[in-house]
């Protein structure tokens, strides 16, 4: 299969901030889950910025729970109070002792899936046909959307379009049964790795177009520590695991120099 990635020749330019300190302890904690789904996402966070940022009505998807008692749910419950006691991020995100890798990576991939689309749902207003055209990160790269369906060659598409077809096609790996098995004793499939390489490898692409085509909202909301707290979640699990290529991560990478020590 051909990469969807193309990259073009020039400069690549962006805003970057600066003197941003993400607070761990007000991280906002969605639930991540498998086949069950709320139609509306519930936020019990008592910061107002935190309120505006991760407004309910501008959830882009739906959350997804994992069904309490389950070996995952409290695999989940464990990564979270890793976060809210304020464990460093690179200690946090490293498999604890005992656990087997694949439910400790599936029950991230699911909680990353959340938090972006939080801070999707965000900005998503800003993001239309006419402000984003392209689905891009600044003028040197271009992301086409590619799949096994209607989009069978790499294909050009807005940034709000390649947005829907993502998160739809995430919603259908997360639960699918075969990919992501919620039942005790399931095994997890043999490319289940390269899927969730996947998966991330396209999140991660919204936090490009993100910071690099609408930070200015996220800052005008006050927000810069929050996201940012998310993305060095996310990039220091993928980097503990190997899960996203160095290629891929250089859109963010003087950014990510700045934030993530």
């Amino acid at each position: 299969m051909s990469s969807d990635l193309r990259e073009d020749l020039g400069a690549s330019e962006f805003p970057l901030a600066s003197g941003l300190v993400a607070d761990i302890s007000i991280l906002p904690s969605p639930l991540c889950g498998g086949l069950t789904q709320e139609r509306a996402v519930r936020t019990t966070m008592s910061n107002p910025f935190l309120k505006q940022v991760f407004n309910k009505d501008k959830t882009f998807r739906p959350k997804r729970k994992f069904e309490p008692g389950t070996q995952r749910f409290e695999l989940h419950k464990k990564a979270q109070a890793s976060l809210n006691a304020g464990l460093d991020l690179k200690l946090a995100v490293q498999l604890p002792a005992g656990e087997e890798l694949n439910d400790w990576v599936a029950v991230h991939v699911v909680d990353f899936f959340n938090r972006v689309n939080l801070i999707y749902g965000t900005i998503s207003d800003g993001c239309t046909e006419q402000s984003c055209p392209i689905m891009s990160g600044g003028p040197k790269y271009e992301y086409r959307w590619q799949d096994e369906h209607k989009f069978r060659k790499p294909t050009a598409l807005s940034a709000p379009r390649y947005m829907d077809l993502l998160m739809d096609w995430i919603e259908v790996q997360i639960n699918n049964e075969e990919v992501f098995p919620t039942n005790v004793g399931t095994p997890f499939p043999r490319n289940f790795l390269q899927v969730v390489k996947k998966i991330l490898s396209r999140l991660f692409r919204v936090f490009v177009h993100v910071y690099i085509h609408h930070f200015d909202r996220i800052a005008q909301m006050g927000s810069e520590a929050h996201v940012n707290t998310c993305y060095k979640h996310f990039y220091y699990f993928v980097k503990e695991f190997g899960l996203i290529d160095t290629k891929e991560l250089e859109p963010l990478k003087e950014m990510t120099a700045r934030i993530c020590h």
